[in-house]
């Protein structure tokens, strides 16, 4: 089931979620202030590739001062954004009993995209 469902979502623009992810951090790691924000992305482009049969969970011993810190400074920069994009295309997807599965994806990015550090991305 989990193949079916990633197939559907890269169909239905997994594929390009994932690139702008991948391309936002290789922009973001040009600098190297920005490394550890183009780190995130990377996890975040990864996770929304392959969104079904994965789940995001706490680091052990997260959240860290340094994790909070720079989860903080991420929203400050105005990455609170994606987050309100993927839950509104998550909303969209769920007005179809079809798109429900694809929305709920949607809304588990959302939070890996609001505070990215400390998080991993594991296997179910």
């Amino acid at each position: 089931m989990n193949a079916l469902g990633n197939i559907f979502w890269l169909l239905l623009g997994g594929i390009a979620t994932s690139l702008l992810y991948f391309v936002a951090g290789l922009l973001m790691c040009v600098t190297i202030v920005g490394i550890p924000f183009g780190l995130q992305m990377f996890k975040i482009g990864a996770y929304a590739l392959w969104p079904f049969g994965k789940e995001l969970g706490d680091r052990p011993n997260e959240p860290s001062c340094l994790g909070m810190g720079f989860n903080i400074l991420w929203i400050l920069l105005g990455w609170w954004e994606i987050a309100i994009l993927h839950a509104l295309c998550g909303l969209v997807f769920c007005i179809t009993i079809i798109g429900i599965p694809l929305g709920l994806a949607h809304f588990k990015i959302a939070i890996a995209a609001l505070l990215p550090f400390g998080k991993e991305i594991r296997s179910k």
